[in-house]
């Protein structure tokens, strides 16, 4: 890595520091309960624009992370608490964090030549439980469907996976070099 890189590091680094202790100073003399959500979603944001600024894909993995958590939290606990009850709490906290799942491979893409879709998978699940819950008691019924029917579908993936018919060359790898043979 070239200093320049260093350096950026090193300034997102003593910038983290210092938002994480003027938040916590800031909550000893302001009144507001709610202050401390911040910590969260600001971290997230650190390590997204860190992410940015450096181009380096895996900081957008704790910033997509840390991100959709404190928005979920920030929504759950914050001022916006008394505007979500029953079933709906848990539902926007899981879309949240879905989202926060999502940001992952839509910054890798955007600012790296990574691209990290791997995180949608987790997005999806997430998402998909928590659009269940919204839907009440007829998602809830799909949901308890859905956790019957995964592991079949892992068995069917294994004894697919076990009796798949592959030609021989699936199996036989050739060799780079030919092998010399000493006399």
């Amino acid at each position: 890595m070239n200093t320049t890189g260093i350096d950026r590091n090193r300034a997102f680094g003593g910038l983290l520091l210092i938002l994480m202790g003027l938040l916590a100073l800031l909550s000893q003399f302001v009144d507001m309960e709610w202050l401390g959500l911040l910590v969260l979603p600001t971290l997230g944001v650190v390590f997204l624009a860190w992410g940015v600024v450096t181009r380096q894909s895996g900081l957008f993995i704790p910033g997509g992370i840390l991100s959709g958590l404190g928005l979920g939290t920030l929504l759950m606990a914050g001022p916006w608490a008394d505007s979500f009850s029953g079933d709906q709490e848990p539902a926007v906290f899981l879309l949240a964090f879905a989202l926060g799942w999502v940001l992952i491979p839509l910054f890798a893409t955007v600012f790296t030549n990574d691209h990290h879709w791997w995180a949608l998978i987790p997005a999806a699940i997430i998402g998909a439980v928590g659009v269940a819950l919204l839907m009440g008691e007829m998602g809830l019924t799909v949901l308890k469907i859905f956790g019957y029917l995964w592991p079949l579908a892992l068995v069917v993936l294994g004894l697919y996976i076990i009796f798949k018919r592959g030609s021989r060359e699936d199996y036989e790898q050739p060799l780079e070099k030919p092998v010399e043979k000493f006399e």
